[in-house]
């Protein structure tokens, strides 16, 4: 008792005075008073919970459920309609097919009327022709016999020689492509040969600057030695009896040579005149020929010029053409490239779109003619961030603010709230109402001061924005520090001169009252990272957007051009091939080469002509040299001793000299003698190219001389075959009337003939008709019966097709246009029925339902197989001699339920409870694992499951994880030697020193 009465007196204060309260009886109304407090609080949140349901739930459900069903009505109106105006479609593309076909049998019909009286006229021409015929066969008949086999041996011999003419011509034109080539080959190596001669060039240049230092020694030794040559070829002279030294031959010897030249000048000169009589001659006979030919030239020129200018008229309409080849092909290879990377920009878009759905802000216009341009956007989307690094930054600093929707005035946000129809909840900023508190100019400072003014900057300075949201962005951005480091956002944060909010790159908030918000951040600066790409991809998407439309306008505006520049190209093409033609069958005529042998022959007379000047020149001046000689004979013969004592002193004098100047010459020959080599290289080369152009050169004569003889054969060839032919016009004139005769009737039977091919030709573009008329038919009944089929209303209302006060009144009403109604229609009938809801939700859903019921049977059902099937096996395994298995109970099916039962080798236990603690154990084990084998997961990790079973069944458990789980990994706490055998890593804790230590050791097959 008195422990209690203890008890009383420690009591604390609060529990003396409820004693006090139960003696006064008050201790009941507080009891009663606290119960009616937390009563209408517990009321006070249903009615609030009520308010948020009606004003989030309940409410934008009823709105959209009253736009579902005006847009259920609109899409019922519109089935209406819409049937309405297949069936008028339907019914004139009916209507129109039948009539086609009716056409096209009554066309067929009138078309075989017409192949008939064809094929009669072309019967009749044929037994014409057939009479004409036998009257020309005989007549030739009388011919030949008139004139025996003269005409046909005369014949076969002009065939023979024409043949062998055109053989021997080709053969004489591939001979001169030769040539051609064989001169192109030799031009090329006489390029070659010029270049060497320049490089050689080159090289004599560099010896000569190489011996710039000595270059008045050099010229010093080369006066003396072409002195002393002159001194010395000068007394040799004398001695031999010569004028001077320079002179090969003496005296005598020159005045008979130049008699010598005299009299072959005077021969030359003869034959030089035999031959321009001979030419001239020739000349006046071949002229004569020219004139005689002058017409049918005259012919051909016309012809020619008459195509050229063709050619070329048709060259200046393509020039006029602003079309170049392969401008098309380039411009199609950028539209390409273009819309390749338009398409890929557009993916980026979209996926940057859906990652920042949440920043998108969609409303409906809440009056009439709502200007948009009061509602300036997300904060995120209003800002471009200057230094990347501070995106994460920024998002801190911002936090939700970010996703704040600016406006201009705050009536603006009252009218998007009231009847914006808003999907998700958002927070406005009036510009003309919100309160931005900038960080002062004098804290700004401080800051700057304390820890340097990069490395701590005020937010709203690292993003740009347009002036009209300043302060919106002053609001989000005025009020922190970015800081470029944890001290620096620490000293700005806590020190009393600053004492403003601060923000790390990394993200991590420091707060003037000793708040610290940080630590990992996964995904930091995400959302203004993506905001810049989206941008990025957008603007990057505009650009090829336009590059694209302009590459479409270039295409637009060429392909008049190109259809116009290929139809003149080809043009151009085939008059080319025609004129070389023409030029081939030009050259060939008669006229031509006599024009080439007369100009050949005048080139001839012209040579002789200047020949024959040349030659008197020569004749005159070889006489004025022989008198010159016999002077100089008689003047030479006193002076001759005199002169050879003066030169041999002269030649000791410049022989001394000459050593002294060699000597000092000698030092300077090293430095050219490296360029010299060089140029004997280039020699090298220059005379082996020009052993190429002996051999080229060789190769042309031969073929030269060819090519003569071949022009020899066909010249010929040529006179014999013009003097057969000559032969065969003379038999031909003889046959002249007879020939006249027959002419007219094959005339006339070429007329009949071609009357007959132009009947052919008109019947078979009946037959084409015929068969283009069937084929039409055939598909425009095959149309009917189509549309017969698949519209049934077609049969009974059939007959209203084309009546004036019906549905399908075609005069009434444009096809064309219920056409583009009804394709106008269809898409919106389709955009409507993906959102409406055609009252058939329920019966759907029951659908689904049973639909889903029937394939959870059926995996059900898979899944009690596999697992029933590995529950035996790993049982089995655990305890050998026995068996388990999944089954329904009696009576039922495996979706009512599912039992367990074990058989101990062929005796099923009727219960469980038969099973020792130990075997029930293995045997839910067993289950578990069946099921974790369904699905396997990489990793399992097992506690001591062995802990209360004997070291047999611990074996076994390690033996069946090794044998059904081998794709899988176990981590297994076990204290039982059994599990540790079948480890293929084995980790032993135990204390040492006081210490706890870990032992791994690896088992043998595994290392």
């Amino acid at each position: 008792m008195q422990g209690r009465i203890t008890k009383v007196l420690n009591m604390k204060p609060p529990e003396i005075l409820s004693m006090l309260e139960e003696a006064a009886g008050t201790r009941m109304y507080e009891m009663k008073k606290e119960s009616a407090l937390k009563t209408l609080d517990k009321k006070q949140s249903k009615v609030a919970e009520i308010d948020r349901l009606l004003d989030q739930e309940i409410l934008p459900a009823l709105e959209k459920l009253r736009k579902e069903r005006m847009q259920y009505m609109q899409w019922v109106n519109g089935n209406a309609e819409l049937d309405r105006l297949k069936r008028f479609c339907i019914a004139y593309e009916f209507v129109q097919a039948e009539k086609i076909r009716d056409s096209a049998v009554n066309e067929v019909d009138q078309v075989r009327k017409e192949m008939a009286e064809v094929d009669k006229d072309t019967e009749k021409l044929k037994s014409e022709i057939q009479e004409m015929e036998k009257k020309i066969s005989i007549l030739t008949a009388d011919k030949e016999a008139k004139l025996g086999g003269d005409m046909k041996a005369l014949s076969e011999k002009v065939d023979i020689l024409s043949r062998s003419l055109v053989k021997e011509t080709s053969a004489m034109t591939n001979q001169e492509e030769s040539l051609k080539t064989e001169k192109k080959a030799a031009e090329k190596i006489i390029n070659n040969i010029e270049e060497i001669k320049m490089t050689k060039t080159e090289r004599d240049a560099a010896v000569r600057k190489s011996e710039e230092g000595a270059t008045d020694l050099k010229k010093r030794v080369e006066d003396l030695s072409k002195i002393l040559e002159d001194s010395e070829r000068e007394y040799q002279g004398v001695l031999a009896g010569k004028s001077s030294g320079n002179d090969e031959k003496c005296l005598e010897d020159q005045l008979r040579d130049a008699k010598a030249a005299v009299g072959l000048a005077e021969s030359e000169l003869k034959q030089l005149n035999t031959k321009i009589g001979h030419s001239e001659k020739e000349l006046k006979e071949k002229k004569g020929q020219l004139l005689a030919k002058c017409d049918e030239a005259a012919a051909v020129e016309n012809e020619l010029n008459v195509r050229k200018k063709d050619l070329e008229a048709i060259r200046t309409a393509m020039g006029s053409i602003s079309y170049e080849d392969g401008q098309m092909e380039a411009l199609q290879k950028d539209r390409s490239a273009t819309l390749e990377m338009i398409q890929k920009l557009k993916d980026e878009v979209r996926v940057l779109s859906g990652k920042l759905a949440n920043v998108q802000f969609t409303y409906r216009d809440p009056i009439k003619n709502f200007d948009r341009s009061k509602v300036k956007g997300v904060v995120a989307k209003l800002i471009k961030v200057k230094d990347a690094s501070t995106m994460t930054a920024l998002e801190v600093a911002a936090r939700g603010k970010l996703f704040n929707v600016v406006v201009d005035t705050e009536y603006t946000g009252k009218q998007l709230l009231e009847f914006g129809e808003l999907r998700r909840r958002v927070t406005i900023i009036p510009l003309n109402k919100i309160q931005s508190h900038i960080v002062p100019q004098r804290v700004q400072q401080a800051a700057a001061r304390l820890v340097g003014e990069k490395n701590a900057q005020l937010a709203l300075l690292l993003v740009g924005y347009d002036d009209e949201v300043k302060n919106a962005m002053a609001y989000v951005f005025g009020s922190t520090f970015v800081c470029q480091s944890i001290d620096a956002a620490k000293e700005v944060a806590f020190n009393r001169d600053t004492s403003v909010p601060s923000v790390t790159l990394e993200g991590d908030i420091f707060q003037p009252s000793g708040l610290l918000t940080g630590g990992s951040r996964k995904g930091g600066g995400e959302l203004l990272k993506q905001l810049h790409a989206l941008a990025e991809a957008e603007s990057e998407l505009n650009i090829h957007q336009r590059r694209l439309s302009e590459i479409e306008g270039k295409i637009a505006a060429l392909v008049p051009l190109q259809k116009k520049y290929v139809q003149l190209k080809s043009q151009l093409e085939l008059k080319s091939y025609d004129l070389s033609l023409f030029e081939s069958r030009a050259e060939q005529n008669e006229h031509h080469k006599l024009g080439e042998l007369v100009k050949k022959i005048e080139e001839d007379l012209e040579e002789a002509k200047l020949r024959v000047k040349e030659k008197q020149l020569q004749h005159k001046n070889s006489t004025l040299i022989v008198s010159t000689l016999e002077k100089s004979i008689k003047e030479n013969g006193n002076q001759r001793e005199t002169r050879l004592k003066d030169l041999e002193k002269k030649i000791k004098l410049l022989k001394s000299d000459m050593q002294s100047a060699l000597k000092q010459l000698k030092v300077h020959e090293s430095e050219k003698e490296k360029i010299i080599m060089e140029k004997d290289a280039i020699l090298q080369e220059l005379v082996m190219l020009e052993n190429q152009l002996a051999a080229s050169e060789t190769q042309i004569h031969t073929l030269t001389e060819e090519l003569d003889k071949q022009q020899n054969k066909v010249s010929s060839i040529k006179q014999a075959y013009d003097q057969a032919e000559s032969e065969l016009n003379l038999s031909r004139s003889k046959l002249k009337e007879c020939d006249t005769e027959i002419s007219c009737i094959t005339k006339e039977q070429q007329n009949l003939q071609q009357k007959l091919s132009d009947a052919a030709v008109e019947r078979k573009k009946m037959e084409n008709e015929v068969k283009r008329m069937e084929i039409e038919q055939k598909d425009f009944s095959l149309k009917v019966n189509k549309l017969l089929e698949k519209h049934g209303w077609i049969a009974a209302e059939k007959q209203l097709f084309g009546k004036s006060g019906t549905d399908y009144d075609f005069s009434a009403h444009d096809p064309s246009k219920s056409r583009e109604e009804l394709e106008k229609m269809q898409a919106q009938q389709s955009g409507l029925e993906k959102r409406v809801n055609k009252k058939n939700d329920k019966s759907k859903i029951k659908k689904v339902i049973e639909e889903l019921d029937e394939k959870k049977k059926e995996t059900l059902k898979l899944t009690w197989v596999k697992v029933n099937k590995d529950f035996g096996s790993i049982f089995s395994t655990l305890l050998p001699g026995t068996t388990a298995k999944l089954e329904a109970p009696e009576g039922c099916s495996f979706l009512d339920g599912l039992e367990v039962r074990v058989a101990f080798g062929s005796v099923w236990k009727q219960s469980l409870s038969e099973l020792s603690g130990g075997q029930r154990s293995l045997l839910a084990l067993s289950l578990i694992l069946a099921l974790l084998l369904f699905k396997p997961a990489p990793i399992y990790i097992l506690d001591e499951v062995d802990a209360a079973l004997d070291l047999s069944h611990t074996q076994n458990i390690g033996r069946m994880i090794k044998t059904h789980f081998p794709h899988s990994q176990f981590i297994v706490v076990s204290l039982k030697e059994g599990m540790f055998n079948n480890a293929n890593v084995l980790f032993r804790t135990k204390f040492v020193d006081g210490v706890s230590t870990v032992t791994r050791t690896v088992a043998s097959k595994q290392r």
